[in-house]
């Protein structure tokens, strides 16, 4: 397995000084530029470096994959757990719509944003010197490299203007006529990374054309091509401004115009089957397992080292001891909205794989854990499982687990949002119809499809829904959400059914009180049969499985509960504790504690502000907590 979080040649020479306002960076080194880009393998070492920005402590690893996405409708905190009470609490208020620039988990001078603008400097200059040294024009790995430089930078971007708005922009390495930089209008960045993106595509190869990219932690033409289409779906839809929360005033971001690239490049993505969608399963196992094969699902990883990454960690299934999976008592950081099991239809396959209601136990037995019913409000994420891995995991926090930034589904249902908009519901049907029929049986598809074409509107309704079933867990519905313009009417939402779910009421008056669990063995399967009773996954070698009865509509407790009691099922109450309701109000009033619109964006955080030269400030909405 190859996980390219290498240190290059000038980076090892390179001494980390503070030369910005926004960053620390590397200074020039007094190494010949020229001997390492007109080089391969010393100017791959500089473009590999980059990687290495991701996986600093406070950076994606340790700050941004774990926080930014929450709240969305689908996604929020697990082991801390919503609350208005805490709302102050520096982890919750990086995802309840409250977050200040002295954040504790922020204000430092090595978190997420100054690590960015390390990625960022490493890729100016890769760039710079491949541009000048690298002999791109006739030496098409050289190409390949200046490629990749462009595409990380540009990733890079996406995340900073995601999570923080108008950023500094820096495309050109550090000087001293550069030092101090202001905010800049995103609608900059935007079209630079989409020049950037389209030669990019130019340069890459597509996934297995060359030995380069027969890895996912590779970029490939094909993950150029997406990551084109997902920044122009930024640039065309809503976002928190200086001025208020708006789409672009500028003419070249019109939505049309975005939409037609993104039609264009996920179409050329899916015309060109480099890529294909396999089982929605196997993605997840394939990632557990550390499989960076290019040509299935997978389009581009941020790759992680076995000993970084804390990907399980946050987005995994809780273990709460160092068991037979894992030297590590984690997972379930981070968990799925109460009701986003209940919001799947029955027979879709992607419910039990997205929605975890078990962890694996603290006590262990003969050295193993053993799966049990967590609860209501404790729901795990389980696309990601210690337990379909082929190693331990020995380190204390990490688990080198590498983080999937784009698959092929998201190129089918980015297709079939920009083909509605523009050519209508029939056209983008065939770009929808294949990411729902490995997910529901083919007659629950005839009715969805009849269902969405009925208008343009009802498409996108279904686009919004869809999104939501496909991709929870992977931290991509906030943005969906801002760039709809609807995260208000969405959390607005999320709040009503949180109430709803929690006294049995509406769409879920029919779920039973208590659910029955019992450890499977042979002799249940015909228990299993006779009440559809829902198993857990359990693709582990020792066959550990947990059978659950009662998460279904309409399931009966009252009227089986003395035939499971007797075939040994223990019960529990799903819905209240020893002091009343799981989910209580303190939780739903948590979820947000201001308007997610105008508080969806992190503040620069003040020690930047501080050391700006004063240029940087969070003035205007960016320093508005509205509610």
């Amino acid at each position: 397995m190859n996980k390219y979080i290498k240190l290059s040649i000038l980076s090892v020479a390179l001494v980390g000084v503070t030369t910005a306002c926004d960053m620390d960076s590397p200074s020039i080194s007094s190494l010949d530029e020229s001997s390492v880009f007109s080089v391969y393998s010393l100017a791959e070492a500089e473009v590999m470096s980059i990687h290495q920005s991701f996986g600093e402590t406070n950076s994606y690893r340790g700050r941004f994959l774990p926080y930014y996405g929450l709240n969305s409708d689908v996604e929020t905190g697990g082991r801390s757990t919503p609350s208005l009470a805490s709302k102050t609490d520096d982890k919750q208020s990086l995802w309840n719509y409250s977050t200040l620039p002295n954040n504790g988990q922020m204000n430092t001078d090595n978190n997420a944003y100054a690590k960015f603008y390390e990625g960022i400097e490493r890729a100016n200059l890769a760039i710079k010197g491949l541009r000048q040294y690298g002999n791109t024009a006739s030496n098409p790995n050289m190409a390949q490299l200046l490629g990749e430089a462009l595409t990380l930078r540009a990733v890079i971007y996406t995340d900073l203007t995601k999570a923080w708005g108008d950023v500094p922009a820096r495309f050109k390495p550090n000087n001293s006529e550069n030092m101090y930089k202001p905010r800049t209008n995103r609608d900059v960045i935007y079209k630079q990374l989409l020049a950037d993106l389209k030669e990019a595509e130019d340069y890459c190869y597509w996934p297995n054309e060359n030995s380069i990219t027969s890895s996912t932690e590779r970029v490939s033409k094909s993950f150029v091509k997406g990551l084109r289409a997902r920044i122009a779906l930024y640039a065309g839809g809503y976002g928190l401004r200086g001025d208020g929360f708006r789409k672009s005033n500028d003419p070249e971001l019109e939505t049309s115009k975005m939409y037609q690239i993104v039609k264009e490049e996920c179409i050329d993505i899916i015309n060109s089957r480099r890529n294909t969608l396999g089982e929605f399963a196997d993605n997840f196992k394939k990632l557990s397992q550390d499989n960076v094969t290019a040509g299935g699902e997978s389009l581009w990883e941020i790759p992680f080292s076995d000993s970084r990454g804390r990907v399980l960690y946050t987005w995994g299934v809780y273990h709460q001891a160092k068991d037979q999976y894992t030297q590590q008592a984690q997972g379930g950081t981070n968990s799925p909205m109460p009701y986003l099991f209940y919001d799947y239809d029955v027979n879709d396959v992607r419910r039990d794989i997205t929605c975890v209601p078990y962890k694996w136990s603290k006590e262990l037995v003969a050295g193993k854990s053993y799966q049990e019913l967590s609860s209501i409000d404790k729901w795990c994420f389980g696309k990601l499982r210690y337990e379909w891995m082929k190693r331990i995991v020995t380190s204390t926090n990490d688990d080198g687990i590498n983080w999937q930034y784009m698959r092929l589904a998201d190129v089918y249902l980015m297709a079939a949002e920009a083909v509605n908009q523009l050519d209508g519901p029939d056209a983008a049907w065939q770009y929808m119809e294949p990411v729902l029929s490995r997910a529901l049986p083919a007659a629950k598809v005839a009715e969805l499809k009849a269902k969405y074409t009925a208008s343009k509107e009802a498409f996108h309704n279904g686009i919004v829904d869809q999104r939501a079933l496909e991709f929870a867990g992977e931290a991509l519905r906030k943005a969906d959400l801002v760039r709809w313009g609807i995260i208000d009417e969405k959390m607005a939402e999320c709040k009503e059914k949180l109430t709803r779910l929690a006294n049995r009421q509406g769409e879920y008056a029919d779920l039973p009180v208590k659910v029955y669990t019992k450890i499977y063995s042979e002799g249940d399967a015909a228990l299993i049969n006779q009440y559809n009773m829902y198993m857990g996954d359990s693709p582990n070698p020792n066959g550990e499985s947990i059978i659950i009865y009662g998460l279904n509509h309409g399931d009966d407790t009252e009227a089986i509960s003395t035939e499971l009691k007797d075939a040994g099922f223990a019960s529990k109450d799903w819905f209240e504790g020893k002091d009343g309701l799981k989910l209580k109000e303190d939780y739903i009033n948590g979820i947000y504690v201001n308007t997610p619109s105008l508080n969806c964006l992190w503040p620069i955080w003040q020690t930047f502000v501080n050391s700006s030269n004063g240029l940087i400030n969070n003035d205007g909405n960016y320093g508005q907590l509205s509610d």
